[in-house]
Order: C-alpha cells, then structure tokens, then sequence
C-alpha cells in the first residue's frame, strides 16, 4: 500500500474517531483514536526506517 493510502486510512479512523466520539459513542471513538495512533506512529517509523534517519 502507498504512503497517500496509508495516511487516507488513518486519517479516516481518525475522522470516524471523532464522528463517534461526538455522538457518544466514548468506547468505539476510543478505540478508533488509539487506531490512528498506533498506524500513525508505525507508518512514521517505517518512513525513518527507509530513509535511515533513524
């Protein structure tokens, strides 16, 4: 998967986070907002790694 279709998905789940979250849905927003974070954080990591600034 490409890095635009990575970042489109996570943000994604972080828009629908928000929408539940909104909505008052507090457990599934939770959820999808530590989603983004944890995909946020390893497609950063991944990006460091193949450049080698690590």
């Amino acid at each position: 998967m490409s890095d635009f279709y990575q970042d489109v998905l996570t943000g994604a789940v972080f828009v629908s986070g928000l929408i539940g979250f909104v909505s008052g849905e507090f457990v599934i927003s939770s959820a999808l907002f530590a989603t983004a974070t944890i995909a946020s954080n390893v497609n950063m990591n991944r990006k460091l790694s193949k450049t080698g600034n690590e």
